[in-house]
């Protein structure tokens, strides 16, 4: 196997999703961060779904001209809303492998901000 951070990453990412799954009371909230942009859905793996999710690329988040830790703090909010729409206050944090720092815990900034509990 590489020794990479990809596969590091993988490792972690297993090793969380082995503890954390969602349920139809308390779905996960998913996190994906690439170089340019940041994604997030709310996932009920009881029933394979997903419930609602927001990105860096919506036109929402997109139309405004901030940097990408604002962003993601941007797409978290959305996200909320969204959440609260599909009638979802809380949830189960999946940070997909990453660091809870940055950019992934701006998201979950943005998210407590906008409602949804963790």
């Amino acid at each position: 196997m590489k020794d990479t951070k990809l596969f590091h990453r993988s490792r972690i990412r297993r090793r969380v999703r082995a503890k954390i799954s969602g349920t139809p009371e308390r779905p996960r909230l998913s996190v994906f961060r690439s170089n340019k942009q940041i994604y997030a859905q709310i996932i009920d793996d009881a029933a394979g779904r997903t419930i609602a999710a927001a990105s860096s690329i919506d036109k929402e988040v997109a139309s405004k001209k901030v940097n990408k830790i604002e962003q993601a703090k941007l797409v978290g909010a959305l996200l909320a809303d969204r959440a609260k729409e599909a009638e979802v206050e809380t949830v189960v944090f999946d940070r997909g492998g990453y660091i809870y720092h940055g950019r992934v815990k701006s998201l979950a900034d943005g998210a407590r901000e906008g409602g949804l509990n963790f």
